[in-house]
């Protein structure tokens, strides 16, 4: 990618970077500040002024904008892996001690049904105590956001990173992505040559915080999983592609993929990649 303008900010708990070929106006800055943070008093459950925190205990709100297209593409991740992914995981989060509300147990708790305590469409409704987590796709949704934002306003290349969630418009040129060793930071197991898309990874080493203790639960345990370590997909958009990225630490995912026809690989705690790529501009080193 040739030499531009990059900006970088921490924003939801993680590290950004915006590459674009030429400075953003401080305008546009603001602008893309002040989207993540409506969506993050919207989303986080990190925020005891957020939206979701104020539904932990049920009740109803006005819908956000981001609700349908999250909630929706969640129907899929949910039928995909037979309810190991759920938009109800973060009560399951939060007893194993990832999250602000005290009382953590320390003891494994499946997610509630979310088909019996979840609607949505001009209203978000919980029916009983839960706390509602889109921690499977939201980042990639809110990189999307932003990526939209920047596009509208800006010509040339494009580059959004949140962290692992990439969207991109590289103007017809290649732009290289390292795919990060799940076991060793300093090394890549591959590298994407993307021109436009999005591709998006997911790993047990990020977001720990104790002994086995991660944030890709299984939401019918409440545990963390354990068979895969890290997954990459590929796609059009983020938001599909971070929702893909988690739903491959399942059985469900590859057939999943299959069905959105995404180009994606994981790998497994024994050391083994399983992958399904079409096309040259992914390459995977032996």
């Amino acid at each position: 990618m040739s030499a531009g303008a990059s900006w970088r900010f921490d924003a939801i708990g993680t590290t950004w970077t915006v590459h674009t070929e030429r400075d953003i106006p401080g305008a546009v800055r603001e602008d893309v500040l002040s989207l993540i943070d409506v969506f993050d008093r919207e989303w986080s459950r990190f925020r005891a002024d957020s939206l979701v925190s104020s539904l932990a205990n049920g009740g109803r709100a006005a819908a956000p904008v981001d609700t349908g297209a999250m909630l929706d593409v969640y129907r899929e991740l949910a039928s995909a892996t037979d309810d190991a992914v759920t938009p109800l995981i973060g009560g399951s989060l939060e007893a194993l001690g990832y999250g602000i509300r005290a009382g953590a147990s320390g003891v494994p708790s499946p997610a509630p049904s979310w088909r019996d305590t979840l609607r949505w469409d001009d209203e978000l409704v919980l029916s009983a105590p839960a706390v509602i987590d889109v921690g499977a796709l939201g980042k990639g949704r809110l990189a999307d956001r932003v990526f939209d934002l920047l596009r509208s306003r800006l010509s040339g290349i494009v580059v959004v990173d949140a962290s692992g969630d990439v969207r991109l418009d590289g103007e017809g040129e290649p732009v290289r992505i390292a795919l990060e060793h799940p076991y060793d930071a300093t090394r890549a197991i591959g590298v994407a040559s993307l021109t436009a898309g999005a591709v998006c990874a997911s790993a047990t080493n990020r977001r720990t915080w104790g002994d086995g203790l991660h944030h890709v639960l299984d939401g019918r345990t409440g545990l963390p999983v354990d068979v895969v370590v890290a997954t990459w997909a590929f796609l059009p958009d983020a938001m599909h592609a971070d929702a893909l990225a988690t739903a491959l630490f399942f059985d469900g995912g590859p057939a999943l993929a299959q069905t959105w026809g995404a180009q994606w690989i994981r790998v497994l705690s024994d050391g083994r990649a399983e992958y399904q790529l079409t096309d040259a501009n992914i390459e995977l080193f032996r």
